[in-house]
């Protein structure tokens, strides 16, 4: 490398985090938490719609699970056009329809219509979540990536939570219509912010050649003395696959850790659906009065924020390992919740510790998959894990609704669906195990550059 020539990475690995690079953080964190408060919406509005429009709970079952076909649908659409077409112009599509689909959706007259919305409203929200997962990735420092990813993800959670407090006012003085107006009304706000705001991928725009110019305006705004360069590169590993996309995820050295990361995903969300739509119900049959038992469930998706910890040893120690560990002790949580049932109080610690645990590790995923891919299969390989897993959260609702009509015991119940977190630790070991990609320290010759002129 000559002196003219800048390798990115390792130039926002030396500078401190600046106020651009917060900027993007802080646009990604907005983009997740308005995914989240939209994702929610229509769970905070349904009681609602029940009454309006006279329907039983039933007929709404469409319309509640159309978002997570949408979401699906979304995520695995979005990333290969993101590896090709760039991050930002998939995240400013992706807020634009999901925004659009949610504001209509206020104007919605029957179900059939709503359905129709909310799965137009899934696939913006399942595009924007991968993307925004891989741009703010390819903003941060080796050192920090994980800690601050896991940071941006943790505005979901937030978004979520929100939605319920801010549903809780407004429906009784403006109607469910006004939760979905909200919905849409706050990321075309946001629209207009990203568009003058949201930059490019600075790798990404190195992996595709971008003229330097391009390249250099953004960088500039991390740290000056990168206008001193006239050629910007980027060190990937030596071997790395030459397309991008489906043919990063498939190649020899990724296919194995790909299949495991879809599946550790997988069974994640096979978890967190199955509990947060069953647990009330399971508590219910229990012996529990139905208020303790839906406030004792409501604690399971509050402990999301852990993943700033997890974070933060994923840039100390290996993070296949951490997320492996903590997956680990979902299982026994999990398990341990089907043999407390007759203690409200130790119920309630350890369905709170057991939503800790497996938030905390779901949530760590998807900055492990963006650590893991290259440049330019990144965007395909966070969203496809995404994507996959969002079959998860359908066959969570049906695995338990299949255990009660085979009649399993309230601990079985527990048992099996721990047996999933078990699932998810094997694959991360076995990921670690065929990761060939770990260049040795120190050894040039493993090394790859991509430039732009």
């Amino acid at each position: 490398m000559n002196h003219q020539d800048l390798d990115v990475q390792a130039f926002i690995n030396r500078h401190p985090f600046s106020p651009y690079q917060w900027l993007v953080f802080a646009t990604c964190f907005v983009i997740v938490l308005l995914d989240g408060f939209d994702t929610a919406a229509i769970g905070f509005i349904a009681p609602s719609l029940l009454k309006e429009w006279g329907v039983g709970k039933p007929a709404l079952a469409p319309v509640l699970s159309a978002a997570l076909f949408g979401l699906a649908a979304g995520a695995l659409v979005a990333g290969p056009l993101a590896d090709r077409l760039g991050r930002r112009v998939v995240l400013l599509a992706s807020v634009l329809v999901f925004g659009t689909a949610c504001g209509a959706s206020a104007f919605a007259t029957g179900l059939e219509g709503l359905t129709v919305l909310r799965f137009v409203t899934g696939i913006g929200l399942g595009a924007a979540m991968p993307n925004a997962v891989t741009l703010i990735s390819e903003f941060c420092p080796d050192a920090r990536r994980a800690v601050i990813t896991n940071a941006m993800f943790c505005g979901f959670p937030l978004g979520a939570a929100c939605g319920g407090f801010l549903a809780a006012w407004m429906i009784p003085q403006w109607g469910w219509r006004s939760v979905l107006a909200l919905g849409g009304i706050a990321p075309a706000a946001l629209l207009l912010v990203m568009a003058f705001t949201l930059p490019e991928s600075v790798r990404h725009m190195v992996a595709r050649g971008a003229p330097a110019d391009r390249i250099r305006a953004v960088l500039r705004r991390i740290h000056a003395s990168s206008a001193e360069a006239t050629r910007y590169v980027m060190a990937e590993h030596a071997g790395q696959p030459s397309g991008g996309g489906f043919g990063v995820l498939f190649a020899r050295a990724y296919v194995v850790g790909t299949v495991m990361l879809w599946l550790a995903y997988f069974m994640g969300l096979v978890i967190f659906y199955a509990l947060i739509n069953w647990m009330p119900i399971l508590f219910k049959e229990a012996g529990l009065p139905a208020r303790t038992a839906t406030l004792i469930a409501a604690l399971f998706p509050l402990g999301g924020v852990g993943a700033i910890l997890f974070g933060w040893l994923m840039d100390r120690y290996d993070a296949n390992r951490v997320i492996a560990s903590g997956f680990a002790l979902t299982s026994l949580a999990v398990f341990t919740i089907g043999q407390v049932a007759g203690d409200v109080g130790l119920l309630t610690v350890t369905v709170f510790v057991a939503g800790a645990l497996m938030n905390t590790a779901q949530s760590s995923l998807p900055a492990l998959a963006a650590a893991y891919y290259p440049t330019q299969g990144r965007a395909t390989g966070v969203a496809w894990m995404l994507g996959i897993g969002r079959f998860g959260g359908i066959a969570g609702s049906f695995l338990v609704a299949e255990l009660a009509r085979r009649q399993l015991p309230f601990g079985q119940v527990f048992m099996v669906v721990a047996a999933a977190a078990l699932v998810s630790m094997a694959a991360l070991l076995v990921k670690l195990a065929s990761d060939r990609n770990k260049p040795k320290s120190g050894d040039p010759a493993l090394r790859t550059r991509v430039g732009a002129h």
